[in-house]
């Protein structure tokens, strides 16, 4: 009888114990025993790279960090509208702000992470200042950067935006003064920024930091100008869906990469090609 009894127990035990780690918690969670799932898209350099650093101090605070990566900027603000993921890591505040406007989405920022200097690489010359007149110059399509990046070239000498243009807004129709009659070609995805500079196109290609990563190139060395990471509004973020920010899962992996652990890993690790926004 005590066998019996003993046995019976065990079973309701594990039936019990199964029954648990199936449960969903109240915000949306999927626990997988004791860990809470989340699932976040992500750039793969440096974000995932990023994210996988986290991932075991998120799982000593109760988080199976799941990390999804993105060779675009479309499909993460996509996959994170269609709840496909719970949150996405790879783009910057103007961005995300450009995206809102253009596709209704309705995301905020839950915390800054990173900042990556954007930056000019040429296979021809050496600086800025080398290059001739009716230079062509090759950037994204990603109309979010142009004013990042016109707004360096002006910085640098090479051009003048119209007066009391936002910077973070500034297209190439905002240049009022440009004595090197520059051009620019600017309907390039920006993944293939890289091998469109590795190929020797134009006479300088705008790279953002993480294709270049990703291409293996040094974006602290190669580049022949940087942006100033200073007062820079370029802060990489974890975008939610509204109302997600307050969930504890997302304010914890913010914590997490926000720490002095993650943001000295990535002064270490990418030596100012990115740089912590804590910093």
């Amino acid at each position: 009888m005590k066998k019996w009894i003993s046995a019976l127990f065990a079973v309701v035990l594990v039936l019990a114990l199964a029954a648990c780690g199936g449960n969903n918690n109240a915000d949306g969670g999927k626990k997988e025993g004791k860990l809470t799932k989340l699932v976040v898209g992500a750039s793969n350099v440096p974000h995932a790279e990023i994210l996988e650093k986290a991932k075991p101090i998120l799982k000593e605070k109760g988080i199976d960090l799941k990390i999804v990566t993105f060779q675009d900027y479309v499909l993460p603000n996509k996959a994170l509208a269609d709840k496909e993921i719970d949150a996405n890591y790879f783009q910057h505040i103007p961005y995300l702000e450009a995206q809102k406007k253009e596709h209704g989405y309705d995301f905020v920022n839950a915390g800054g992470i990173h900042i990556e200097p954007i930056g000019v690489y040429s296979k021809k010359y050496k600086s800025l200042e080398e290059l001739p007149d009716g230079a062509t110059i090759i950037m994204s399509n990603s109309v979010a950067d142009h004013g990042r990046i016109l707004s360096m070239l002006q910085e640098k000498g090479l051009i003048k935006l119209k007066d009391g243009v936002d910077k973070t807004k500034a297209t190439v129709k905002d240049i009022v003064e440009n004595p090197k009659h520059l051009k620019f070609k600017t309907d390039v995805d920006a993944g293939m920024l890289p091998q469109i500079y590795k190929n020797g196109e134009g006479d300088a290609v705008v790279i953002n930091a993480n294709y270049a990563l990703d291409a293996g190139l040094d974006p602290a060395k190669d580049p022949i100008a940087v942006e100033s990471p200073k007062n820079n509004p370029y802060v990489n973020i974890i975008a939610v869906r509204k109302g997600d920010e307050n969930r504890k899962e997302i304010k914890t992996l913010v914590e997490v990469l926000q720490s002095k652990e993650i943001q000295d890993f990535i002064k270490k690790e990418y030596k100012g090609a990115v740089i912590p926004a804590a910093q």
